[in-house]
């Protein structure tokens, strides 16, 4: 940001910042925070199920090691009008996930699927 000490201006440039980071809806903090915390938690499900004393390899474990990044990534990425069922279908397939795999892996996912849950009341309320 450049300031002139004369005139007292801001660039144009920290004003468009300023201006698109306004435009961002609330519940991006949310979505955003579960592509992170799914994405994370399904590098942790795939090492273990690579290394030398991985879990049983059931559908829960192949479904948390490769649906939860993508579907939260559609949620965070997706247009407003699309973004609470692409919210609502990960939460959905990271319960069942999580509920065939807890004793292994699936507690890790309990923080994406609170952002997740974070997310659709917020879009919810912005609807």
């Amino acid at each position: 940001m450049t300031v002139n000490a004369r005139s007292g201006n801001v660039s144009a440039a920290a004003t468009s910042v300023a201006q698109s980071a306004a435009a961002a809806p609330a519940s991006w903090r949310w979505r955003r925070s579960a592509l992170l915390l799914a994405i994370f938690a399904q590098l942790i499900t795939v090492s273990a199920l690579v290394g030398t004393s991985s879990p049983p390899h059931t559908w829960p474990s192949f479904l948390l090691a490769a649906a939860p990044a993508p579907l939260a990534g559609l949620a965070a990425l997706a247009p407003r009008r699309f973004a609470l069922a692409a919210t609502v279908v990960a939460a959905v397939v990271l319960v069942a996930g999580m509920a065939g795999a807890v004793l292994h892996t699936g507690l890790f996912f309990l923080p994406a699927l609170a952002a997740l849950a974070g997310a659709a009341v917020t879009l919810w309320r912005e609807r």
